[in-house]
């Protein structure tokens, strides 16, 4: 009952992930990145402990495809049939499986560069849309580009028990998040993170210059020195 997009902006080096799904806490169980290498989406009855597993893989250099069958092989076919995994390596290649096990309607399109899945969605249209919209909006920056998918995925109709939980994870080349935001137990959490990821766009240079600047002023005496506009309370 999740739906999740993985992606590399080839131009920035940047990986993402965008999930959302009805259960709490999924910004804390499914999504796992680690700069430079990439990563990878655990979800339905997923294994968190394969998250690490994965990006240990990564960071040894293998592709996703194989990276992927090693956890299949770790993990055995009968446990696979139950989860939906999605792994994007250094170079955007993609590799994804969905277990026959997973309730309908699920599947998954893995690309170059990113990769959509889900399951329990209301039909394929909401893979679909997630796909089109991942490619329609590449002008954006890679962030706002996974919400607008989390969007396009609502809209066309999400997943049967709906939405309540959602998360967005976001790494530069930098060893902590770039973003890293997450929404639980709302009955609007796409547009809640919508929101979220708005306010926080401002202030995402602050707190990229601040840890080599701890002098720097507080966010909001900084807003008003610099004039930025926005931010939160």
């Amino acid at each position: 009952m999740t739906f999740s997009v993985i992606a590399r902006c080839p131009r920035t080096g940047m990986f993402g992930i965008a999930i959302a799904t009805r259960p709490m806490a999924i910004g804390a169980k499914c999504p796992f990145l680690r700069p430079g290498i990439g990563g990878l989406v655990v979800q339905a009855n997923g294994d968190p402990r394969l998250g690490p597993l994965g990006l240990s893989l990564l960071e040894q250099g293998y592709s996703a495809r194989k990276v992927l069958n090693d956890i299949i092989e770790s993990d055995g076919e009968d446990n696979i049939a139950w989860r939906q995994i999605a792994v994007i390596d250094k170079d955007g290649r993609t590799a994804a499986v969905t277990g026959q096990d997973n309730e309908d309607w699920k599947g998954h399109i893995a690309k170059q560069d990113y990769a959509v899945l889900g399951n329990r969605l209301t039909s394929e249209r909401t893979l679909t849309a997630m796909s089109d919209a991942f490619e329609r909006h590449a002008d954006l920056e890679l962030a706002d580009r996974l919400v607008c998918v989390l969007e396009a995925a609502r809209d066309a109709g999400g997943q049967v028990a709906g939405q309540h939980s959602a998360a967005l994870l976001v790494h530069n080349r930098k060893s902590y998040a770039w973003v890293d935001l997450r929404v639980d137990e709302h009955d609007e959490p796409i547009g809640e993170l919508r929101r979220l990821y708005d306010l926080y766009v401002p202030l995402i240079p602050y707190y990229d210059r601040r840890p080599a600047n701890p002098s720097m002023p507080r966010d909001d005496l900084w807003r008003k020195e610099t004039g930025v506009q926005g931010g939160p309370r």
